[in-house]
């Protein structure tokens, strides 16, 4: 059938839902990703406001034969959540966040901030990622490092539950099928549309953090300062680095530090953090997990062009630490980065058949980012970020962090699930055997 037919069907079942098609204000609105280079265009986007109207916008799609994708907070950097002349289910309008006890219930669309919003008033911390604008689910689904980390672990490891509308547009829960919920909690969207999630909460203790700048003179330094950092393992002390390029001040190392353990370790943990070297700028404090978000929520770009690569290491040792100074000393422009992710304390208290996330032992996720604005050359980027990956790969563990995969990696890929490929393929065959979910990638 005809995108025509596929609307005209919409309109006559399902005249409750709102559409949005092209040259409408809405759908422009709903074409506004974190990455702007993405170009997909869907022939229709549908706004349900409850689980029934997904249901019904799932099967529609099957009898029509049209792709689907699922947007949420609309941070995939590939655009995964637009559906080329196809249906996309937009879930801006579930986004409802109920606090039970110490537990939170969530709308598929909820974003991090939705979710902070709510618990962080009630003195409750959510295992989120560092920027408030991400996709709950999203991140989640895929693994989610963030902040409290060594504390909370990650964000899929709290998922307790999620409530999930199926290929073949059948609604079901985890409660029914714990095999599900394995697979949800680290692979991804790739088995259904989640249109609710239950999520567990932790006792806010007062947490203390923020960022600290460095010059980009002091690269070397600071990175081996924070190799010690990580290598002690302090659980209550969580570390994100990048190497980056900050206006008005240039090539810099952005150290992102956050305590969530007791209150009498905080003070030791971050003034260590401020001595790797001799800050810039210093903004780090006691604060909420509301206004750390929203902190980190100004420093992310949004509408750039970008491509992702991703890399595992098990330490900044002097070799990885050698090779990313010298990554960034060949970055095509000011939009080029590279991120480090500690993975620490509770996270690698989860057992590793667990959860479908591949690797529990520590280690560092780096992330490899390129981007440019609208009218530069994205060659030299592109390139810049594939040989970035292609440098680090004799000190990488196998596989990388899956959001930021790219499908076409395939052998990366498989191996980033570690000894859970063949489970995630039964999985994936069991709930969605057509393939219509793409969400991050999964062994083929």
């Amino acid at each position: 059938m005809s995108q025509h037919d596929l609307v005209t069907d919409l309109r006559a079942r399902h005249p409750e839902i709102a559409l949005a098609l092209p040259g409408e204000d809405m759908y422009a609105r709903s074409l506004d990703l974190w990455n702007g280079g993405v170009t997909t265009r869907p022939a229709v986007i549908a706004r349900p406001t409850s689980t029934d109207e997904v249901s019904s916008l799932v099967r529609l799609a099957r009898e029509h034969d049209a792709p689907l994708a699922v947007r949420g907070g609309g941070h995939d950097w590939l655009g995964r959540s637009l559906a080329a002349d196809g249906l996309t289910i937009e879930l801006a309008d579930l986004r409802d966040v109920r606090i039970e006890g110490t537990e939170a219930v969530v709308g598929g669309g909820a974003l991090a901030r939705d979710l902070v919003a709510e618990s962080s008033p009630r003195g409750l911390l959510a295992a989120t990622g560092t920027a408030g604008s991400v996709g709950l689910a999203g991140l989640s689904l895929a693994g989610g490092y963030g902040p409290l980390l060594g504390t909370a672990g990650l964000a899929c490891d709290n998922i307790m539950g999620a409530e999930v509308v199926l290929a073949d547009g059948t609604v079901t829960s985890t409660q029914e099928d714990p095999e599900l919920l394995w697979a949800l909690r680290g692979g991804g969207g790739n088995f259904g549309v989640v249109t609710s999630m239950r999520i567990a909460l932790h006792r806010d203790p007062g947490i203390v953090g923020g960022t600290v700048l460095f010059p980009g003179s002091q690269a070397a330094t600071v990175l081996d300062g924070c190799a010690e950092l990580i290598a002690r393992g302090t659980r209550g002390l969580t570390l994100l680095a990048e190497l980056t390029h900050v206006p008005d001040v240039g090539p810099s190392v952005l150290v992102v530090a956050v305590w969530s353990g007791e209150p009498d370790g905080a003070g030791p943990a971050l003034d260590a953090v401020r001595g790797l070297g001799t800050p810039l700028v210093e903004d780090v404090k006691p604060t909420t997990q509301q206004d750390l978000l929203a902190g980190f929520d100004q420093q992310v770009p949004h509408g750039m062009h970008w491509c992702m690569r991703a890399r595992t290491v098990r330490a900044l040792t002097p070799e990885v630490i050698q090779t990313l100074l010298a990554a960034a000393e060949d970055r095509p422009g000011p939009g080029a980065g590279i991120g480090m992710r500690q993975f620490h304390g509770a996270a690698t208290d989860v057992p590793a058949d667990a959860t479908a996330f591949g690797r529990r032992e520590e280690h560092v996720a780096l992330e490899i980012s390129a981007g440019w604005t609208d009218g530069e050359d994205p060659h030299p980027y592109v390139e810049w970020a594939e040989e970035v990956r292609r440098t680090l790969e004799p000190l990488a563990l196998p596989g990388g962090y899956p959001n930021f995969l790219a499908p076409q990696f395939t052998d990366q890929v498989a191996a980033s699930y570690g000894g859970h490929a063949d489970r995630l393929r039964t999985a994936k065959a069991r709930f969605d055997p057509d393939g219509v979910f793409t969400a991050t990638p999964l062994p083929s």
